[in-house]
């Protein structure tokens, strides 16, 4: 499998695409909002320049303008200072300008209705001005005057500052997401640290270094490496038990291999001991097999529901003890379910059902219910009962020699209990036979 891109990578990347959406929203607002301030307070300059200009101004009895030689501010003295003023009279068809535009050219508002106040941007060529213009009628004399007053800002002075506040602005937060992009590498290191432990001890109980996964790890990789832990387990304990039926299913063979030998020098009895042996030996094969195919106590087996599969079984030992007219009641409720490999149940279940259909007078009685965190099986039958409950449970010994059978199916169930972690008891039952009692504990 190609691996793919690596959790920190991806991590890093996403906080990075982010950081940088976020820096440049929070940088372009912050920036929008200097400009517009700095925009009203150049502005607000301007109105406070209309207003020296109106408090300065004097129109005499003829309704000639007349302006002081002092202005009180030094920029619309200076020439070439950026800060420029006009009035026009223009029923006299007369302008007055600041000495600061001696040699300058602005292009100031001469026409405009009264009482009406413009702010606006006015370009001359390349040169661009922030312009505010006010219309008044100016009372003396006989008649008024109509005065027009047009305060003109070279736009250069505005725009410097403006980009001063930028350049400062985006160092700042690019300074600022750089410290934060490796302040966030540094703390994804620390973050996924154990994933990088988890990975490094994997690979060592791949080279057989070590048994299984030994650290401590956070709440949110204990459950992932337990069961980690778990399936480890797991297959250790199938492979021993592959190899432990092998061994035995070597082992058990020979006698039978032997008398098969023995019997080839006496040809009258070799029929007789070839049926024997090789029923003996189906006999070993299925329980071995039954052995090493059972699939244990396991926390991911998936919840099987336990009353289908034992109606099942009891329509199965029904038609084949049909002749018997027995009377097989099930006593489990119908959302029952336990977690249990499918096969297991139904190996288990249906040896018991079996022997005890085949022991039984009349009845069979299969009980299923959960008590606490286990779940109780009981498998009763009005038979003769148990006369050894303890040599039964070994492979090929049989209750009675006269009822058909291999002596397999409860050294079966034992071992498939054994492998649950369960308790197998044999008992005398209420009907007056047997009781096999199976308490199985929760994976």
């Amino acid at each position: 499998m190609t691996p793919g891109y690596s959790i920190r990578a991806r991590l890093l990347l996403g906080a990075a695409l982010v950081l940088v959406f976020f820096m440049a929203g929070a940088g372009i607002a912050v920036q929008r909002a200097h400009a517009d301030s700095v925009r009203a307070a150049h502005y607000a300059s301007l109105h406070s320049t209309v207003d020296l200009l109106l408090s300065r101004a004097e129109v005499d009895a003829s309704g000639a303008l007349v302006m002081p030689a002092g202005l009180g501010n030094a920029r619309l003295s200076l020439p070439g200072s950026g800060l420029y003023a006009s009035i026009s009279n223009t029923d006299r068809r007369e302008q007055w300008r600041s000495p600061s535009s001696v040699g300058v050219q602005p292009p100031f508002r001469t026409e405009l209705e009264t009482g009406r106040l413009v702010s606006e941007t006015l370009l001359d060529g390349e040169r661009a001005y922030m312009a505010l213009t006010y219309a008044v009628n100016w009372q003396a004399g006989p008649r008024p005057a109509h005065l027009v007053l047009s305060v003109l800002e070279d736009r250069a002075d505005y725009e410097h500052e403006v980009a001063v506040f930028a350049r400062t602005l985006w160092a700042w937060l690019g300074s600022a997401g750089v410290l934060l992009l490796v302040a966030q590498l540094l703390l994804l290191q620390w973050g996924l640290a154990p994933l990088r432990r988890v990975a490094g001890e994997i690979r060592r109980v791949e080279a057989g270094e070590q048994e299984k996964i030994e650290g401590r790890y956070p709440t949110e990789l204990s459950g992932l490496t337990d069961n980690l832990n778990t399936l480890i387990q797991q297959e250790r304990v199938r492979q021993t038990r592959y190899k432990e039926a092998l061994s035995y299913l070597a082992h058990s063979l020979k006698t039978p291999l032997a008398v098969l030998r023995s019997a080839l020098q006496e040809p009258v009895r070799l029929p007789e001991a070839v049926a024997q042996q090789v029923t003996r030996m189906d006999a070993i094969v299925q329980h071995q097999l039954g052995r090493a195919a059972a699939g244990g106590a396991t926390r991911f087996a998936p919840a099987v529901v336990l009353a289908p599969v034992l109606e099942r079984i009891r329509e199965a030992l029904s038609k084949v003890y049909a002749d018997k007219g027995l009377e097989f009641r099930l006593e489990c409720p119908a959302d029952l379910a336990w977690r249990i490999d499918e096969g297991d149940l139904f190996e288990m279940m249906g040896n018991l059902m079996d022997n005890a259909a085949k022991w039984a007078g009349r009845r069979v009685i299969v009980r299923a219910r959960r008590e606490g965190e286990r779940l109780r099986i009981q498998v009763d039958d009005d038979g003769p009962g148990f006369s050894d409950t303890h040599s039964v449970l070994q492979l090929h010994v049989r209750g009675d020699e006269r009822v058909p059978g291999h002596g397999v199916g409860l050294a079966v169930v034992d071992d498939l209990v054994a492998s649950h972690h369960g308790e197998l008891k044999l008992l005398r039952s209420d009907l007056g036979g047997a009781r096999v009692d199976i308490t199985l504990p929760a994976p």
